[in-house]
């Protein structure tokens, strides 16, 4: 697990929403640390981020938002010997990986419920456990139809 990337979403439910910060693993695409806040602040990703346990020089990309160039995030990406790199401005592309996750989650699973009916706990485990799905259960063609967790074993 050495090169990553993070990204945060929204989760809309009747008038409010949660946010989704989120790390997965380049290599397998695993989602290897995330949170679900209803505050988008720096305390919500350096939660995400104090998940983690990276070897020294981990690459860790992410976009340009405020969060993620704040100083105490940086100061934890520096205590952690984590690598950052950024997206060009205005560039989602530069990190597609995470922006097709977030997608694919919203797709199979929230579109798929009346979002108005939802309730911020009910946000949080249908979120919780699609990320396990996704990552113990969800096969990848790109990982020879195997889930996250499989590929990794297997390379193990």
């Amino acid at each position: 697990m050495e090169k990553l990337v993070t990204d945060i979403t929204y989760l809309y439910f009747g008038n409010y929403k949660l946010y989704l910060s989120s790390v997965i693993d380049l290599y397998n695409r695993e989602m290897v640390a995330y949170t679900i806040s209803d505050c988008q602040d720096t305390d919500f990703v350096l939660d995400t981020l104090n998940q983690l346990e990276l070897p020294k020089g981990a690459l860790l990309h992410r976009d340009q938002s405020s969060v993620y160039t704040s100083k105490a995030y940086y100061q934890a990406c520096t205590e952690k010997g984590i690598t950052r790199y950024m997206s060009r401005k205005g560039t989602p592309a530069d990190h597609a990986c995470i922006e097709w996750f977030h997608s694919v989650l919203k797709s199979e699973t929230f579109y798929l419920h009346n979002w108005r009916n939802l309730t911020k706990d009910s946000i949080t485990d249908i979120g919780e456990k699609y990320i396990t799905f996704y990552n113990e259960s969800r096969i990848q063609q790109r990982l020879n139809d195997q889930s996250p967790t499989e590929y990794r074993r297997a390379a193990a």
